[in-house]
């Protein structure tokens, strides 16, 4: 009796399945063991077994075709058998299962029957809800989570230019994951019209990276309101977390101005960056002369400060007789300072973030021991004489 070969379920994530090739046509010999096909998941590409014996008979989804978890693939019978009573069994044990949802979703086919005789609107026009909506042939290429811990993919590059011809199993661009360098490949077919993330770039997983579809549509205003609706939930973010960030920032420019805007007790009136600028300089701040409100020091007189123009003050506390201190002679520095932002992978980016969650997430206590190493290091003076390679202590 002929038996269905069905999509299996892969991966725990998995919904459906792309067949890359298959290694078996129709009317070849099976045997259990042998690799009918590889299927594509949402994680990795991996080999499709057989368990059944017979001639394959039937080949439900071509090449480049998806497939749903524990839809037909193939049927294997007895070589020249009629195997369309079991794609007919099976399609009929399908629409069983379904009867049920079908009953509980009438309501809902019979608004959305409703909500299609109305009026359509045009292309890339405005829907009630302030949405644009996709122009009709055009399919949207989305970054997909290419691993269970992936967050983003960087986009290393693009093997399609806008405007080139695509096909369903071409592939689109070489996706750069926290593990690996992956292929991303559209399962779309037409001409590509937009690229949304250029390469050296990363997007977020679901993240529109291109538009696939007829010649000439223009996507443009389905773009930007794409776009501005990624802006509107980001303003509303900022807006969220800027009144307590003013908050703070006031709260610091305050303490900031009470410790710098003393009365004048003994004291002396400096902004803490001239604080900081005239300790890293050896600068005695009273003998700086402050050009701001009330004779306070700022960064510009430290700037200009010359130790020529005015001796440094002594100490109010210095002992009767004792030597006066030699005035600090300003740090001069020498050279130009610089440096380079290197982009980290994502596997770099993981590894860092991985290392920080074991940092703090785990307790950590470290052990320590001496050991004499005398005679190990005199041992290995003795054989470094007659070694022909140099010995370590590793």
């Amino acid at each position: 009796m002929a038996e269905v070969i069905r999509m299996p379920r892969l991966s725990d994530t998995m919904a459906e399945g792309v067949i890359v090739a298959w290694n078996k046509k129709v009317g070849d010999s099976v045997k259990p063991g042998d690799v009918l096909a590889e299927v594509e998941t949402d994680k990795a590409t991996m080999e499709l077994e057989s368990y059944n014996e017979g001639t394959l008979l039937y080949i439900g989804v071509e090449k480049g075709q998806a497939a749903k978890v524990d839809g037909v693939l193939a049927v294997i019978g007895k070589k020249g058998e009629d195997y369309k009573p079991a794609l007919e069994e099976a399609a009929a044990s399908e629409n069983g299962s379904e009867e049920g949802d079908k009953k509980e979703g009438d309501k809902q086919e019979e608004s959305a029957e409703k909500a299609a005789e109305a009026p359509k609107q045009p292309a890339a026009s405005k829907e009630k809800s302030g949405k644009v909506a996709l122009p009709d042939g055009a399919k949207e290429i989305r970054m997909p989570l290419l691993s269970d811990t992936m967050t983003e993919g960087k986009i290393v590059s693009w093997n399609k230019s806008v405007g080139d011809k695509v096909k369903a199993d071409d592939v689109l661009a070489d996706v750069e994951t926290d593990k690996a360098t992956m292929e991303v490949v559209g399962y779309e077919e037409g001409t590509l019209l937009y690229i949304g993330v250029e390469a050296g770039k990363a997007a977020k997983i679901n993240e529109i990276i291109a538009i696939v579809g007829k010649p000439g549509t223009d996507v443009n205003a389905y773009v930007e309101a794409e776009k501005s609706g990624a802006n509107d939930t980001e303003d509303n973010s900022k807006k969220e977390t800027e009144a307590p960030q003013e908050t703070e920032s006031a709260a610091v420019n305050e303490q900031a101005s009470t410790e710098s805007d003393a009365s004048s007790n003994g004291r002396i009136k400096a902004s803490p960056l001239a604080k900081k600028m005239a300790a890293e300089k050896g600068i005695d701040l009273a003998s700086v002369n402050g050009s701001g409100d009330g004779g306070r020091i700022t960064k510009k007189d430290i700037d200009g400060f010359k130790p020529d123009e005015k001796p440094a003050a002594q100490p109010a506390a210095a002992k009767a007789g004792a030597a006066p201190a030699k005035p600090v002679a300003a740090f001069n520095a020498i050279g130009q300072e610089g440096h380079t932002d290197v982009q980290l992978t994502q596997m770099r980016k993981v590894i860092a973030k991985r290392l920080g969650e074991s940092k703090f997430a785990a307790p950590h206590f470290y052990l320590t021991m001496e050991i004499n190493m005398d005679n190990a290091m005199t041992s290995r003076i003795a054989m470094n004489e007659v070694s022909p390679v140099k010995i370590s202590f590793n």
